[in-house]
């Protein structure tokens, strides 16, 4: 593509982002600032058609970019935009919590709130997880409220079922039995040691404990599950013109965000690369809408990338600002994170 082609490729998608409407060959001679006759504009546009960057919406004489225009544009064309410091000061301020899942929690609102998309924030997965305090709480005769707090400050209420009834006293002792011999150890380490201890112990506490070990389990799996990623601001989408007129494409997107599988995956591919990866349309494969756009980056703790963080928002999103918003939340968290 020759220069004249990008100039006028570069202004078309710039003009499209801005205004949403299809953009005419008066309008590209106008901003483009070339010293060329509307036939050469023309012809410029019909190539750039025919090579698949741009198309004619049928109740238009203007033309708009194609995923293909877009990502020609991100890759090559775009001019990105300083964060300008009052956005700086903003994330620095929302991102001074000294817990973890404020932390987590704050860049995704921060991420939402100044793109007026949807933020995401990639959990760090819950590696060599132990045990901090863990207590048992009778509910009826036979159904015990489990209080589990884990090593990262997380807390977990599970419910379980016994075949008999324990009393206050017994379930005080079970928790501090639990607390003075598991305290401190991972999942993997507590059953191992509840396993050798079986046979030393009472009949009733072994089933107690056993029954605990497994509610931990699945409470930390339930958490890695439903958890692995915290989404803000799924509503803003609501307001942008190309989804919310479209009832199917916004079903298929909140769909996306109550599994968050896809999600997850897209993201956890998301981690191993570096700096700024943009998505665009249906081209991750895990996004099925060509309507919407992902700009994600990785975020470290102590010079480890331990997740990933993006906005989804549609395809005419002002990248040249979501990019730098994107990048510089990733090092305040990365920084916040390290710095606890």
């Amino acid at each position: 593509m020759d220069k004249r082609a990008q100039i006028l490729l570069k202004t078309l998608v710039e003009h499209y982002i801005s205004g949403g409407q299809p953009i005419s060959s008066r309008t590209l001679l106008q901003h483009s600032g070339l010293d060329v006759s509307p036939a050469t504009i023309r012809n410029v546009m019909s190539d750039l058609e025919q090579l698949g960057f741009i198309a004619s919406p049928h109740t238009s004489a203007g033309r708009v970019p194609t995923q293909k225009g877009y990502r020609l544009f991100v890759d090559s064309l775009l001019t990105v935009q300083p964060l300008d410091s009052i956005a700086v000061n903003q994330l620095k301020s929302g991102l001074s919590s000294q817990n973890q899942h404020e932390l987590i929690n704050s860049a995704a609102d921060m991420l939402s709130q100044l793109t007026q998309f949807a933020g995401l924030v990639m959990i760090p997965k819950r590696k060599n997880l132990s045990f901090k305090h863990l207590e048992f709480l009778p509910l009826t005769e036979k159904r015990i409220l489990v209080i589990i707090v884990t090593s990262d400050g997380n807390v977990q209420n599970r419910v379980i079922i016994t075949e008999k009834p324990y009393s206050a006293s017994e379930l005080t002792q079970a928790s501090n039995y639990f607390n003075a011999n598991f305290s401190g150890h991972t999942f993997i380490e507590a059953q191992q040691k509840l396993h050798a201890e079986l046979t030393q112990m009472q009949f009733d506490m072994n089933v107690l404990m056993s029954a605990a070990l497994q509610a931990s389990n699945h409470a930390a799996r339930s958490a890695d599950e439903k958890d692995g990623v915290v989404i803000a601001g799924e509503r803003n989408l609501l307001q942008v013109d190309e989804l919310s007129t479209n009832v199917n494409s916004l079903r298929k997107l909140f769909e996306i965000f109550e599994r968050r599988t896809s999600l997850m995956a897209l993201l956890d591919n998301s981690q191993a690369a570096t700096g700024i990866q943009i998505f665009i349309g249906g081209e991750s494969g895990y996004l099925p809408l060509d309507e919407c756009s992902m700009v994600t980056a990785p975020y470290e703790v102590d010079g480890q990338v331990v997740g990933t963080l993006g906005v989804i928002g549609p395809t005419r999103m002002a990248y040249e600002r979501v990019i730098p918003i994107v990048d510089v939340t990733a090092k305040l968290l990365s920084s916040a994170l390290s710095n606890r």
